[in-house]
Protein backbone atom coordinates (compact mmCIF):
# COMPACT_ATOMS: atom_id res chain seq x y z
CA UNK A 1 0.00 0.00 0.00
CA UNK A 2 2.77 2.39 0.67
CA UNK A 3 4.04 1.73 -2.64
CA UNK A 4 1.00 2.69 -4.48
CA UNK A 5 1.40 6.09 -2.37
CA UNK A 6 4.27 6.96 -3.26
CA UNK A 7 4.50 6.30 -6.12
CA UNK A 8 1.53 8.71 -6.55
CA UNK A 9 3.56 10.97 -5.04
CA UNK A 10 6.11 10.87 -7.50
CA UNK A 11 3.63 11.34 -10.41
CA UNK A 12 2.06 13.97 -8.86
CA UNK A 13 5.18 15.79 -7.93
CA UNK A 14 6.70 14.94 -11.83
CA UNK A 15 3.76 16.50 -13.58
CA UNK A 16 3.71 19.71 -10.72
CA UNK A 17 7.42 20.21 -12.17
CA UNK A 18 6.13 20.72 -15.45
CA UNK A 19 2.82 22.93 -14.49
CA UNK A 20 4.76 26.46 -14.58
CA UNK A 21 3.21 29.10 -15.80
CA UNK A 22 5.11 32.68 -15.97
CA UNK A 23 2.81 36.00 -15.86
CA UNK A 24 2.05 37.70 -18.87
CA UNK A 25 3.73 40.82 -17.26
CA UNK A 26 6.17 41.65 -14.31
CA UNK A 27 4.70 40.75 -11.13
CA UNK A 28 4.56 45.02 -10.09
CA UNK A 29 2.55 45.90 -13.00
CA UNK A 30 -0.68 44.19 -11.85
CA UNK A 31 -0.70 46.26 -8.39
CA UNK A 32 0.22 49.41 -10.53
CA UNK A 33 -2.36 48.61 -13.01
CA UNK A 34 -5.25 48.65 -10.22
CA UNK A 35 -4.17 51.69 -8.60
CA UNK A 36 -4.28 53.80 -12.00
CA UNK A 37 -7.66 52.08 -11.70
CA UNK A 38 -8.69 52.83 -8.45
CA UNK A 39 -7.69 56.39 -8.95
CA UNK A 40 -9.37 57.13 -11.93
CA UNK A 41 -12.55 55.95 -11.05
CA UNK A 42 -12.22 58.06 -7.63
CA UNK A 43 -11.90 60.64 -9.99
CA UNK A 44 -15.32 60.00 -11.56
CA UNK A 45 -16.71 59.68 -8.36
CA UNK A 46 -15.05 63.07 -6.98
CA UNK A 47 -17.07 64.80 -10.13
CA UNK A 48 -20.27 64.15 -8.79
CA UNK A 49 -19.59 66.11 -5.29
CA UNK A 50 -22.18 68.54 -4.59
CA UNK A 51 -24.59 67.41 -7.84
CA UNK A 52 -27.36 67.59 -5.77
CA UNK A 53 -26.82 71.21 -4.49
CA UNK A 54 -26.25 72.70 -8.14
CA UNK A 55 -29.35 73.46 -9.15
CA UNK A 56 -30.91 73.48 -5.73
CA UNK A 57 -32.49 77.32 -6.34
CA UNK A 58 -34.46 75.20 -9.58
CA UNK A 59 -35.32 72.66 -7.39
CA UNK A 60 -37.05 75.28 -5.05
CA UNK A 61 -38.80 77.30 -7.59
CA UNK A 62 -40.02 73.68 -8.85
CA UNK A 63 -41.08 72.93 -5.38
CA UNK A 64 -42.78 75.94 -4.66
CA UNK A 65 -44.47 75.75 -7.80
CA UNK A 66 -46.27 72.25 -7.98
CA UNK A 67 -47.20 72.83 -3.94
CA UNK A 68 -44.57 71.31 -2.53
CA UNK A 69 -43.27 73.16 0.57
CA UNK A 70 -40.42 71.25 1.47
CA UNK A 71 -37.16 71.70 -0.55
CA UNK A 72 -36.39 68.40 0.43
CA UNK A 73 -37.77 66.87 -2.88
CA UNK A 74 -39.70 63.94 -0.79
CA UNK A 75 -36.45 62.50 0.97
Amino acid sequence: MSFVNAAFVTSVLAEAEHAVVELPLPLLTYPAVALVLFVALAGVLWSYRDVANRHSAKAEAYAKAHGGGSSAGGH
